[in-house]
C-alpha cells in the first residue's frame, strides 16, 4: 500500500527538500514513525512543466523536531489538557520534518533515471513512501543490473550523516538484490572504513 507520509514545505537546493511529516487529521492513514525513518526512499510528484506521471525520487537523510513551546516557560492560563476545551482555535504548532536528497526521478514511461533531475518540486506536493518493487525498479539499470550512480552526488553533500545513510542503503539493497551481494559487500567495506578513518583524518 503507497503511504503518503507529508508535504514539500520548502527547499533548500535543487536537489534538498524539507517535507513536514503529515499529523492527526491531515491524512487518511497516519504515517508511522517507521514510515518516514532515516533511509527511506519516498517519491515526489512533478506538477507544472513535467509529463504526467513523471515524480522525483529521493531519500530521508535527516529529520528536525519543530516545537515554538520550546523555551517558554511562563504560566498559562489553562493546561494542554484543557485548551481544546477552552481555545479550541488553539493550533498544536509542533511537527516533525525531514530532509529529502533527489537522487533521480522516474519518468512518464516509468523508467528510472539517477542524477540530478531537470525539474524541481513544487511547495505542497504529497511525498510518498516507495515499496521495495519501486525501489527495485529504481535501482535496476539497462542489463537489469544494479544502478548505484548518484553515490557521488551523495558524498558531495559533506555531511556526516552521509556514510552512514549510505550503509544503510546497501545494506537494504543487498537484502532486495541477494545475486549482488559480493559487490555491494566490497562496496560496504570500502565505506565502513572509509567512515572509521577520514574523521580521524
Amino acid at each position: 500500500m503507497t503511504i503518503t507520509i507529508g508535504k514539500i514545505v520548502k527547499s533548500n537546493t535543487h536537489v534538498d527538500y524539507v517535507c513536514q511529516i503529515y499529523g492527526p487529521g491531515e491524512s487518511d492513514v497516519l504515517p508511522q514513525p517507521g514510515d518516514y525513518s532515516f533511509g527511506t526512499f519516498v517519491s515526489i510528484r512533478l506538477e507544472g512543466q513535467a509529463a504526467p506521471g513523471e515524480r522525483l525520487v529521493g531519500v530521508i537523510y535527516n529529520t528536525l523536531l519543530m516545537n515554538p513551546d520550546f523555551g517558554n516557560l511562563g504560566p498559562r492560563l489553562s493546561p494542554r489538557q484543557e485548551l481544546e476545551v477552552f481555545t479550541p482555535d488553539y493550533l498544536a504548532e509542533t511537527a516533525t520534518l525531514v530532509g529529502i536528497i533527489a537522487l533521480g526521478w522516474i519518468d512518464s514511461g516509468g523508467r528510472p533515471w539517477q542524477g540530478v533531475p531537470a525539474v524541481a518540486a513544487t511547495v505542497n506536493t504529497p511525498v510518498h513512501r516507495l515499496e521495495d518493487d519501486e525501489l527495485c525498479l529504481f535501482h535496476q539499470g539497462d542489463q537489469g543490473r544494479l544502478n548505484l550512480r548518484y553515490v557521488p552526488m551523495l558524498l558531495g553533500q559533506n555531511s556526516p550523516l552521509v556514510p552512514q545513510l549510505l550503509l544503510q542503503i546497501v545494506d537494504r539493497l543487498a537484502r532486495l538484490f541477494p545475486q549482488e551481494r559480493s559487490r555491494l559487500a566490497v562496496m560496504r567495506n570500502n565505506l565502513a572504513w572509509k567512515n572509521i578513518v577520514q574523521p580521524a583524518g
